[in-house]
């Protein structure tokens, strides 16, 4: 089930068509096939034209989506009129995917596994923080343009995953989504139920920092895999012309994030696993 209401705000043909796509991505990370699709459209009073503009053009974006990923919409339902002392919410078209695991031994999970095990990002990092979980908890900013997508890729990425899970070749997946790169990273090494992983990032970028590591660029998964593995992923995200790239190791007790040989992010993993567990507790007081 996904949504991020600040892209849909900032384009809502774009922010829907990107739920519609993560749903995807998610299930695809999961080992799976979409097979359904259901909604339910979050909208404010539609008595305004610019919320009805929203309302449409997030349709609109969904629609397409799903003709492009051939996913049947099965159901959903229309919330309107939320709104608060005339304020409307943002548009709020929460997507929700249901896929089919053929075989359940194909089925693999985010968090890291072995020390050792290499670490790859399949997809392509771009310049682009509009909309993004840091603009908007660092900055308190919810502005410029929602990520780009392009749906041929999103495709070929989801392909390449599939490909590599249904022949063993990776033992992890776990989609960039909210937060980007460096907090994808990161779930992948804390979310483990029994023994969380460290892990050492060594990321060449040639954009600048901040959007390398917290930009929301689209159609990107974070895999591990063993390094015997490596050649035949390589020359699989080749002949898809997918971009891939090993980006670090799995291994020790800390969460090191080098960016062009200059370090960024180093926390101990039981200190990040606190946090990640008391997150709810903390907020709520």
């Amino acid at each position: 089930v996904d949504c991020n209401s600040r892209y849909c705000y900032l384009d809502p043909f774009y922010g829907a068509q990107i739920a519609v796509a993560e749903c995807v991505r998610n299930i695809t990370c999961s080992g799976g096939e979409p097979i359904g699709l259901t909604n339910c459209l979050n909208f404010g009073n539609p008595e305004n034209p610019e919320i009805m503009w929203q309302f449409e053009q997030a349709v609109s974006g969904m629609g397409e989506a799903c003709k492009f990923f051939d996913i049947p919409v099965v159901s959903g339902n229309v919330s309107l009129y939320n709104e608060t002392v005339g304020e409307a919410i943002y548009p709020t078209p929460t997507v929700a995917v249901v896929g089919l695991l053929e075989d359940r031994s194909h089925h693999i999970t985010q968090w890291f596994k072995e020390d050792g095990d290499l670490i790859g990002l399949i997809g392509l990092t771009m310049e682009e923080l509009g909309g993004s979980e840091y603009m908007s908890v660092l900055h308190e900013r919810v502005e410029g343009q929602a990520p780009h997508l392009d749906l041929q890729m999103a495709r070929s990425v989801n392909k390449l995953c599939l490909e590599c899970i249904w022949e063993d070749l990776i033992v992890s997946a776990h989609d960039c989504s909210e937060g980007g790169l460096a907090i994808a990273l990161a779930e992948s090494c804390v979310s483990h139920p029994q023994a969380p992983k460290g892990a050492v990032l060594d990321i060449s970028s040639t954009i600048r920092n901040d959007a390398c590591l917290f930009g929301e660029s689209q159609s990107r998964i974070l895999v591990s895999f063993l390094e015997k593995n490596r050649l035949v992923i390589e020359k699989k995200a080749e002949a898809l012309e997918v971009p891939f790239t090993v980006i670090g190791k799995v291994g020790g007790d800390s969460f090191i994030v080098n960016v062009n040989g200059k370090e960024f992010i180093s926390d101990e993993i039981s200190h990040l696993k606190q946090l990640w567990l008391g997150a709810l507790e903390t907020y709520v007081g």
